[in-house]
């Protein structure tokens, strides 16, 4: 399974009505556009506009327990972060989010699940 699948099974499973019945925040989960492969005129817009390499995929913009928000970086279950993406899980930590690389979506869902409970 891709990344990009992972994560849409993690989307697939925020939509789901029994779990926004229990979680209704989840409404608020979306996608960092933190990449793009539509060539360098594309990547010049988006770099103009403000788009950074490494910025987790995943932001969920709901403060539980001493979070201010919570931010997943999505790999496969064998995937590692890159250099930028580290540093980026490391600053949001420091400044009060809670950010976090996940294994698969069912690491993500199990992530989701905990944040959500605090």
């Amino acid at each position: 399974m891709t990344e990009t699948q992972h994560q849409c099974n993690v989307i697939k499973w925020s939509q789901q009505p029994s779990i926004r019945a229990k979680w209704p925040e989840l409404k608020l989960l979306y996608h960092n556009k933190n990449e793009t492969a539509e060539g360098v005129r594309r990547v010049s817009v988006d770099k103009a506009m403000g788009v950074k390499k490494g910025v987790p995929d995943l932001f969920l913009p709901s403060a539980h327990g001493r979070y201010h928000g919570l931010f997943i970086e999505m790999k496969t279950e064998t995937g590692s972060p890159t250099t930028d993406q580290r540093w980026w899980i490391d600053e949001l930590n420091a400044a009060g989010y809670y950010a976090v690389v996940c294994r698969g979506w069912r690491d993500a869902v199990r992530v989701l699940e905990w944040y959500l409970s605090l």
